[in-house]
Protein backbone atom coordinates (compact mmCIF):
# COMPACT_ATOMS: atom_id res chain seq x y z
CA UNK A 1 0.00 0.00 0.00
CA UNK A 2 1.41 3.35 -1.02
CA UNK A 3 1.12 7.12 -0.84
CA UNK A 4 2.88 8.85 -3.26
CA UNK A 5 2.84 12.76 -4.25
CA UNK A 6 1.63 12.64 -8.48
CA UNK A 7 2.65 16.11 -9.85
CA UNK A 8 1.04 17.63 -12.44
CA UNK A 9 1.87 16.49 -16.06
CA UNK A 10 4.97 18.60 -16.72
CA UNK A 11 6.78 15.92 -14.27
CA UNK A 12 6.87 13.86 -16.21
CA UNK A 13 9.91 15.29 -18.07
CA UNK A 14 11.39 15.90 -14.86
CA UNK A 15 14.32 13.39 -14.71
CA UNK A 16 15.21 13.07 -10.69
CA UNK A 17 11.40 12.58 -10.11
CA UNK A 18 10.77 9.64 -13.08
CA UNK A 19 13.95 8.27 -11.83
CA UNK A 20 12.53 7.93 -7.81
CA UNK A 21 9.04 6.97 -8.99
CA UNK A 22 10.08 4.31 -11.70
CA UNK A 23 13.18 2.90 -8.62
CA UNK A 24 10.28 2.75 -6.36
CA UNK A 25 7.93 0.50 -8.84
CA UNK A 26 11.22 -1.47 -9.86
CA UNK A 27 11.99 -2.35 -6.02
CA UNK A 28 8.52 -3.92 -5.73
CA UNK A 29 6.63 -7.02 -6.86
CA UNK A 30 4.71 -6.79 -9.59
CA UNK A 31 1.04 -6.72 -8.99
CA UNK A 32 -1.85 -8.38 -10.07
CA UNK A 33 -3.95 -4.94 -10.84
CA UNK A 34 -4.00 -2.10 -9.49
CA UNK A 35 -6.31 0.06 -7.39
CA UNK A 36 -5.40 3.79 -6.93
CA UNK A 37 -7.53 6.65 -5.15
CA UNK A 38 -6.94 10.34 -6.37
CA UNK A 39 -7.04 13.75 -5.02
CA UNK A 40 -9.31 14.73 -8.39
CA UNK A 41 -12.00 12.28 -7.70
CA UNK A 42 -14.94 12.74 -5.10
CA UNK A 43 -17.89 12.13 -5.49
CA UNK A 44 -20.99 10.36 -3.44
CA UNK A 45 -21.73 7.23 -3.61
CA UNK A 46 -18.17 6.41 -3.98
CA UNK A 47 -17.91 5.13 -6.97
CA UNK A 48 -15.37 2.98 -9.68
CA UNK A 49 -13.74 4.05 -13.07
CA UNK A 50 -14.30 2.05 -16.59
CA UNK A 51 -13.35 -1.25 -16.24
CA UNK A 52 -11.93 -1.22 -20.00
CA UNK A 53 -9.91 0.86 -21.58
CA UNK A 54 -11.53 4.45 -22.16
CA UNK A 55 -9.78 8.05 -23.13
CA UNK A 56 -8.08 9.38 -20.18
CA UNK A 57 -9.41 12.49 -18.18
CA UNK A 58 -7.07 15.53 -18.63
CA UNK A 59 -8.13 17.57 -15.59
CA UNK A 60 -5.36 20.28 -16.19
CA UNK A 61 -5.73 23.66 -17.45
CA UNK A 62 -3.33 25.87 -19.58
CA UNK A 63 -0.12 23.49 -20.12
CA UNK A 64 0.97 23.02 -24.24
CA UNK A 65 -0.89 20.58 -26.32
CA UNK A 66 1.52 17.62 -26.00
CA UNK A 67 0.19 16.98 -22.53
CA UNK A 68 -3.53 16.47 -23.76
CA UNK A 69 -2.30 13.85 -26.21
CA UNK A 70 -0.57 11.63 -24.12
CA UNK A 71 -1.92 8.20 -23.55
CA UNK A 72 -1.91 5.56 -20.92
CA UNK A 73 -3.50 2.19 -22.27
CA UNK A 74 -3.73 -0.20 -19.10
CA UNK A 75 -6.22 -3.30 -19.21
CA UNK A 76 -9.17 -2.81 -17.49
CA UNK A 77 -10.06 -4.62 -14.24
CA UNK A 78 -13.64 -5.91 -13.84
CA UNK A 79 -12.66 -8.55 -11.87
CA UNK A 80 -11.52 -6.11 -9.59
CA UNK A 81 -13.88 -3.80 -9.57
CA UNK A 82 -16.80 -6.89 -8.67
CA UNK A 83 -14.25 -7.81 -5.34
CA UNK A 84 -14.17 -3.74 -4.52
CA UNK A 85 -18.06 -4.15 -4.99
CA UNK A 86 -17.88 -7.14 -2.65
CA UNK A 87 -15.89 -5.65 -0.14
CA UNK A 88 -18.26 -2.88 0.86
CA UNK A 89 -21.18 -3.53 2.83
CA UNK A 90 -24.46 -2.73 1.72
CA UNK A 91 -24.81 0.83 3.67
CA UNK A 92 -21.63 1.41 1.56
CA UNK A 93 -23.02 1.45 -2.56
CA UNK A 94 -20.68 1.43 -5.36
CA UNK A 95 -21.24 2.65 -8.78
CA UNK A 96 -19.54 2.18 -12.13
CA UNK A 97 -18.78 4.88 -14.01
CA UNK A 98 -18.64 3.19 -17.26
CA UNK A 99 -16.85 5.92 -19.44
CA UNK A 100 -14.55 7.74 -16.54
CA UNK A 101 -11.30 7.37 -18.11
CA UNK A 102 -7.92 7.79 -15.08
CA UNK A 103 -7.45 11.49 -14.01
CA UNK A 104 -3.97 13.12 -13.82
CA UNK A 105 -3.87 11.98 -10.13
CA UNK A 106 -3.63 8.32 -11.45
CA UNK A 107 -2.26 8.34 -14.53
CA UNK A 108 0.81 10.63 -14.26
CA UNK A 109 2.12 8.75 -11.90
CA UNK A 110 1.54 5.46 -12.96
CA UNK A 111 3.49 6.54 -16.71
CA UNK A 112 6.17 7.28 -14.31
CA UNK A 113 5.96 3.63 -12.57
CA UNK A 114 4.68 1.39 -14.77
CA UNK A 115 5.50 2.82 -18.48
CA UNK A 116 4.61 -0.20 -20.28
CA UNK A 117 1.20 0.60 -19.36
CA UNK A 118 0.42 -3.74 -18.74
CA UNK A 119 -1.13 -4.01 -15.03
CA UNK A 120 -5.08 -3.75 -15.27
CA UNK A 121 -5.66 -0.44 -13.19
CA UNK A 122 -9.03 0.83 -11.94
CA UNK A 123 -9.36 4.19 -9.82
CA UNK A 124 -11.85 4.52 -7.02
CA UNK A 125 -13.45 7.73 -5.54
CA UNK A 126 -13.40 9.37 -2.47
CA UNK A 127 -16.83 9.30 -0.86
CA UNK A 128 -15.94 12.18 1.12
CA UNK A 129 -13.23 13.90 2.53
CA UNK A 130 -13.77 12.79 6.10
CA UNK A 131 -10.23 10.75 7.45
CA UNK A 132 -12.00 7.87 9.47
CA UNK A 133 -14.31 7.22 6.86
CA UNK A 134 -11.63 6.83 4.27
CA UNK A 135 -9.14 5.06 6.53
CA UNK A 136 -12.58 2.60 7.19
CA UNK A 137 -12.93 1.83 3.13
CA UNK A 138 -9.30 1.33 3.27
CA UNK A 139 -9.37 -1.17 5.71
CA UNK A 140 -12.28 -3.27 3.62
CA UNK A 141 -9.29 -2.98 1.12
CA UNK A 142 -6.95 -4.67 2.52
CA UNK A 143 -7.75 -7.92 2.37
CA UNK A 144 -7.10 -7.25 -1.51
CA UNK A 145 -3.63 -6.87 -1.13
CA UNK A 146 -2.84 -10.45 -0.35
CA UNK A 147 -4.26 -11.28 -3.98
CA UNK A 148 -1.60 -9.18 -5.25
CA UNK A 149 -3.49 -5.92 -5.55
CA UNK A 150 -1.43 -2.66 -5.53
CA UNK A 151 -3.39 0.41 -3.54
CA UNK A 152 -2.38 3.70 -4.40
CA UNK A 153 -3.14 6.80 -2.39
CA UNK A 154 -2.22 8.87 -5.00
CA UNK A 155 -1.89 13.17 -3.74
CA UNK A 156 0.72 15.76 -2.02
CA UNK A 157 1.79 16.01 1.39
CA UNK A 158 1.49 19.27 1.42
CA UNK A 159 -0.44 21.27 -1.52
CA UNK A 160 -0.38 24.78 -0.52
CA UNK A 161 -0.82 26.18 -3.95
CA UNK A 162 -1.82 29.76 -3.44
CA UNK A 163 1.48 30.35 -1.13
CA UNK A 164 4.49 29.29 -3.13
CA UNK A 165 4.45 31.61 -5.84
CA UNK A 166 8.22 32.40 -5.24
CA UNK A 167 9.00 28.92 -5.80
CA UNK A 168 7.65 28.26 -8.90
CA UNK A 169 9.75 31.35 -10.16
CA UNK A 170 12.54 29.79 -8.70
CA UNK A 171 13.33 30.32 -5.32
CA UNK A 172 15.02 27.07 -3.60
CA UNK A 173 13.77 25.01 -0.23
CA UNK A 174 10.67 25.56 1.29
CA UNK A 175 8.49 27.97 3.21
CA UNK A 176 8.33 27.38 7.09
CA UNK A 177 4.92 26.15 7.19
CA UNK A 178 5.67 23.26 4.47
CA UNK A 179 8.45 21.72 6.51
CA UNK A 180 6.69 21.84 9.72
CA UNK A 181 4.23 19.34 8.15
CA UNK A 182 6.18 17.58 6.62
CA UNK A 183 8.08 16.93 9.90
CA UNK A 184 5.00 16.43 11.89
CA UNK A 185 3.55 14.00 9.20
CA UNK A 186 6.46 11.97 9.40
CA UNK A 187 6.72 11.57 12.92
CA UNK A 188 2.89 11.16 13.31
CA UNK A 189 3.82 7.63 10.42
CA UNK A 190 6.38 6.68 11.90
CA UNK A 191 4.73 6.09 15.30
CA UNK A 192 1.42 4.86 14.01
CA UNK A 193 -0.65 7.86 15.67
CA UNK A 194 -3.85 7.49 13.94
CA UNK A 195 -5.58 9.89 16.37
CA UNK A 196 -3.21 12.84 15.33
CA UNK A 197 -3.06 12.11 11.70
CA UNK A 198 -6.85 12.05 11.81
CA UNK A 199 -6.86 15.51 13.14
CA UNK A 200 -4.74 17.51 11.06
CA UNK A 201 -6.70 19.92 10.82
CA UNK A 202 -6.25 21.12 14.56
CA UNK A 203 -2.96 19.37 15.71
CA UNK A 204 -0.51 20.03 12.14
CA UNK A 205 1.66 22.53 12.14
CA UNK A 206 1.30 24.36 8.75
CA UNK A 207 -2.37 24.58 8.51
CA UNK A 208 -4.39 25.74 6.93
CA UNK A 209 -1.31 26.73 4.61
CA UNK A 210 -0.22 23.36 3.96
CA UNK A 211 -3.55 22.13 2.57
CA UNK A 212 -5.90 24.82 2.33
CA UNK A 213 -8.41 22.56 1.03
CA UNK A 214 -7.42 18.84 2.01
CA UNK A 215 -8.19 16.68 -1.08
CA UNK A 216 -4.55 16.07 -1.59
CA UNK A 217 -4.31 14.60 2.01
CA UNK A 218 -6.90 12.76 2.28
CA UNK A 219 -5.94 10.01 -0.26
CA UNK A 220 -3.06 9.26 2.59
CA UNK A 221 -5.86 7.65 5.04
CA UNK A 222 -7.33 5.02 2.45
CA UNK A 223 -3.87 4.15 2.08
CA UNK A 224 -3.24 3.84 6.13
CA UNK A 225 -6.65 1.66 6.17
CA UNK A 226 -5.30 -0.69 4.30
CA UNK A 227 -1.88 -0.97 6.05
CA UNK A 228 -1.95 -4.64 7.79
CA UNK A 229 -1.15 -2.77 11.33
CA UNK A 230 -1.22 0.82 11.64
CA UNK A 231 1.93 1.16 13.54
CA UNK A 232 4.15 -0.92 11.01
CA UNK A 233 6.28 1.86 10.25
CA UNK A 234 6.36 3.09 6.92
CA UNK A 235 9.36 3.72 4.34
CA UNK A 236 9.84 6.63 2.38
CA UNK A 237 11.29 5.82 -0.82
CA UNK A 238 10.63 9.48 -1.68
CA UNK A 239 11.22 12.85 0.28
CA UNK A 240 12.24 16.36 -0.19
CA UNK A 241 10.26 19.32 -1.56
CA UNK A 242 9.40 20.39 -5.09
CA UNK A 243 8.51 24.10 -5.90
CA UNK A 244 8.64 24.62 -2.23
CA UNK A 245 5.78 21.35 -1.35
CA UNK A 246 6.49 17.83 -0.12
CA UNK A 247 7.15 15.12 -2.08
CA UNK A 248 7.33 12.92 1.34
CA UNK A 249 5.96 9.35 -0.56
CA UNK A 250 5.75 6.14 1.73
CA UNK A 251 4.70 2.36 1.59
CA UNK A 252 3.69 -0.26 3.66
CA UNK A 253 4.11 -4.09 2.99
Amino acid sequence: ALYLGHGAPPLLEDPEWMGQLGGWAAGLPKPSSILIVSAHWQTAPMALSATRPVPLVYDFYGFPQHYYDLTYDAPGAPDLAAKVKGLMPSSEPVLERETRGLDHGAWVPLMAMYPDADVPVLQMSMPDLDPKRLYEVGQRLAPLRGEGVLIIGSGFLTHGLPFIREYFMGKPGAPQWSIDFDDWAREALEAGDLDTLFDFRHKAPGMPYAHPTVEHFAPLFVTLGAVARPDDAPTFPIEGFAYGLSQRSFETR
